[in-house]
């Protein structure tokens, strides 16, 4: 079964329309001042306890520091980790001893080098984007066509009307939305229920 992922949520109203679609993942982008996704250790706190038991919270983090993202995942706010700036590999294994919790690491991909590059990621699950993500564009999925023979999240782009054929073409492990699941810059519960439903229908 396709894994999904719902990012960038940042109100009561988000978590709501999350535990009404029921994805398996959702993301809040923690400590990135200059996102307008960016939440507070505590502000994703109070939305994490909201949360529906089954959907795991992932903490979005952007060159923090490994306290800050231990901090996140001590105190229970967060899941799973997920790393999308320029993280280096003895970072992510510095992580990877430090907290027990699943690892992913977003790549922008452009060319062939940024999949080698992220092929060698020792984290335990990658996130193919585009740009530094959260831009509502696709990449070109013909760049990891066969190219990567472990569980990936296929992001940039996808919603409701485009996310079958991602799966159709790529056959990603998961798939990863956030703008495409928006109406004017908000998180759209009609959107995220359609998204959601039409990958469960690909998969049945």
């Amino acid at each position: 079964m396709t894994r999904i992922k719902i990012c960038g949520l940042t109100r009561r109203e988000d978590v709501e329309a999350v535990n009404a679609a029921r994805p398996d993942y959702c993301g809040f982008v923690l400590q990135v001042p200059g996102s307008r996704r960016n939440l507070t250790l505590s502000q994703a706190e109070a939305l994490s306890r909201l949360l529906k038991p089954q959907i795991l919270p992932v903490g979005v983090f952007v060159n923090a520091s490994l306290p800050t993202i231990r901090e996140a995942v001590d105190r229970g706010i967060i899941r799973a980790v997920q790393l999308h700036g320029q993280e280096t590999e003895d970072f992510v294994r510095q992580l990877q001893r430090q907290v027990e919790v699943p690892l992913f690491q977003a790549f922008s991909i452009r060319t062939e080098a940024d999949v080698e590059r992220a092929r060698r990621s020792p984290a335990d699950v990658l996130v193919l984007d585009h740009g530094a993500g959260g831009t509502g564009q696709a990449f070109d999925w013909s760049l990891i066509a066969g190219r990567l023979q472990r569980p990936f999240f296929l992001a940039g782009g996808l919603g409701p009307d485009n996310v079958a054929k991602a799966l159709a073409q790529v056959h990603p492990w998961a798939v990863d939305m956030s703008s495409g699941v928006e109406t004017n810059g908000k998180k759209d519960p009609t959107k995220m229920m359609a998204a959601v439903a039409a990958v469960r229908s690909f998969d049945r």
